[in-house]
């Protein structure tokens, strides 16, 4: 009798950072496709989720960081139609951290046009994407307990679970 070919599930994981500096102000960049969002990306092959937002971080903004606890573990459980050769974009994992800026001063790069430092009150009027709000708002209530997201962004976003871990 054959044996049916097991597929194994496929999924992006990423990591991203709040980074804040001595005056506890937020770091973020401004991107083509998302506004305003706080810096981070895709772990690569081979790469560990930590050294991958030290990475992003630095790339995206020209700051060093330094990566502390875990405040955000956010699942977007949908799949959708991909581009640049992409069939199909699968589920994506996101861990957030609370970071530290330890050098380095806010530049643009290849990916964005703008990287700064923001007052803590203030990100919230600059940032656009719900799912990057949802994010920001598990650090501003962060207490010593991780939130944990599921949302969904197409057609529209829908966040269908959020709870403390």
């Amino acid at each position: 009798m054959e044996q049916a070919e097991k597929i194994m599930p496929t999924h992006i994981i990423a990591g991203a950072g709040v980074v804040l500096n001595e005056g506890g102000e937020v770091l973020l960049v401004r991107t083509p496709r998302s506004g305003w969002v706080f810096p981070g990306g895709q772990v690569e092959v081979g790469e560990n989720v930590i050294d991958a937002v030290r990475r992003e971080i630095l790339e995206e903004t020209g700051v060093t960081a330094e990566v502390g606890e875990i405040f955000c573990i956010s699942s977007n459980t949908q799949t959708h139609p991909g581009h640049s050769g992409v069939k199909v974009v699968p589920t994506k994992l996101m861990l957030d951290f609370i970071c530290r800026a330890v050098g380095g001063t806010p530049r643009p790069s290849e990916e964005n046009p703008e990287s700064r430092f923001v007052p803590r009150d203030k990100v919230l009027e600059l940032v656009q994407s719900p799912n990057i709000i949802q994010r920001y708002q598990a650090f501003l209530d962060y207490a010593g307990r991780p939130a944990y997201l599921e949302y969904v962004t197409r057609p529209v976003f829908e966040l269908k679970l959020k709870r403390l871990i």
